[in-house]
C-alpha cells in the first residue's frame, strides 16, 4: 500500500515525488520506459532557471533528489487505473498491481503523428519524431522539419549543426507561435530554408535510391527529394490507459476539477497548461502538496 502513486517520471512527476516523499508519504513513481519523458530528449536547456545542462541530466538529478527522501522509482507503464470499493486506487502495470491512497497523473504527452500517405509506413525509415534521437543519422544530408512552433524551430537548429540542409515546412505565412529568439536564430543560419504556406500531402521512398532518399510531395504539387523528415506538429496527452469515465479534452488532457477524489494531475497532461518544464515543475509541486493535504485529512 502506497500513500502516493505517481504515473510518469518527467519533471512534473519527479517534482511531485520529491514533495510527497519529503512529507514522509510512502511514494512510488511508475516512470514509463524512459526517465525524464520529453525532457530527456533536450540536448541543452536554455529556459529552465538554474540549469544549463541537458534534459537527461536534469531528470537524473531530480530522480536522485526524490530518492534521497525515500521515493521509489520503477520503470513500468500503467495500463489501467481503477478506484476500488474502499476508495483506494489500483494501478496495473506490467501485470502487477500497485495500490495507493492517491494517484498523481503526470504521464506527459507524445508527439502528434503525421496522418498523410506514407507517414506511418516510413516511420523509423526516414520519418522521425525525435531530432535529438535520430539527427546523428542524417549528418551531411538534407532533411525537412515539419512544424512552426518552438519544438520545430529547436529541432531545425539542432539538425542544422549536423545536416547539410534543413528545410522547415510550415502551413502558415510566418512563425506566429515560436519565440522571437528562435526565429532570429533560424534566420541567421545559412543552411536553414523556410518554406511558408506549404503543407505535405504524401511521402514515399525514391525509386532506385541507394541511400534511402524520400520524395515528399507538398499540397502544391511540388516534390522535394530529401533524406529524412522530422515531424513537430504538436502533442497529445498520454492518457489512453485511463477509464472512459475520466473526462478528457480533445487532446486527451485532464481538468483537475473533473477528477475523482484522490486523483491529481500535473505536467503536460494538465489542461490549459503551457508545455514547459517550468510549468510542469509548478504543477508537480501543486499536485504533490494537494495529495499531501488530502492524505492528512483521511
Amino acid at each position: 500500500m502506497y500513500d502516493v502513486i505517481i504515473l510518469g517520471s518527467g519533471p512534473a512527476g519527479l517534482t511531485a515525488a520529491l514533495y510527497a516523499a519529503r512529507a514522509n508519504k510512502k511514494t512510488i513513481v511508475l516512470g514509463g520506459d524512459r526517465l525524464g519523458g520529453q525532457m530527456a530528449g533536450i540536448a541543452t536547456l536554455e529556459n529552465y532557471p538554474g540549469w544549463a545542462g541537458s534534459g537527461a541530466e536534469l531528470a537524473e538529478f531530480m530522480k536522485k533528489q526524490a530518492e534521497t527522501f525515500g521515493a521509489t522509482v520503477e520503470f513500468v507503464s500503467a495500463t489501467n487505473v481503477v478506484k476500488n470499493e474502499s476508495g483506494e486506487f489500483v494501478v496495473t502495470a506490467n501485470n502487477k498491481e500497485y495500490i495507493g491512497k492517491t494517484v498523481i497523473v503526470a504521464t506527459g504527452a507524445s508527439p502528434r503523428k503525421l496522418e498523410i500517405e506514407g507517414a506511418r509506413e516510413l516511420m523509423g525509415r526516414g520519418v522521425s519524431y525525435c531530432a535529438t534521437c535520430d539527427g546523428f543519422f542524417y549528418s551531411g544530408k538534407t532533411v525537412i522539419v515539419m512544424g512552426g512552433g518552438n519544438s520545430a524551430l529547436n529541432d531545425a537548429l539542432y539538425l542544422a549543426d549536423l545536416a547539410k540542409t534543413v528545410k522547415i515546412v510550415y502551413r502558415k505565412s510566418e512563425f506566429f507561435r515560436a519565440e522571437a529568439v528562435l526565429r532570429d536564430r533560424v534566420a541567421q543560419r545559412d543552411n536553414i530554408e523556410c518554406l511558408f504556406n506549404t503543407d505535405l500531402a504524401k511521402i514515399e521512398e525514391k525509386p532506385d535510391s541507394t541511400d534511402g532518399e524520400l520524395i515528399v510531395t507538398t499540397t502544391n504539387g511540388e516534390q522535394l527529394v530529401v533524406d529524412g523528415l522530422f515531424v513537430a506538429i504538436g502533442h497529445e496527452a498520454n492518457t489512453d490507459y485511463l477509464s472512459e469515465d475520466i473526462k478528457r479534452d480533445s487532446l486527451g488532457r485532464l481538468a483537475p476539477s473533473e477528477l475523482p477524489a484522490g486523483m491529481f494531475v500535473a505536467g503536460d497532461v494538465h489542461s490549459d497548461l503551457k508545455m514547459q518544464i517550468a510549468t510542469a515543475v509548478g504543477t508537480g509541486c501543486s499536485a504533490g502538496m494537494d495529495a499531501i493535504a488530502y492524505l492528512n485529512k483521511l
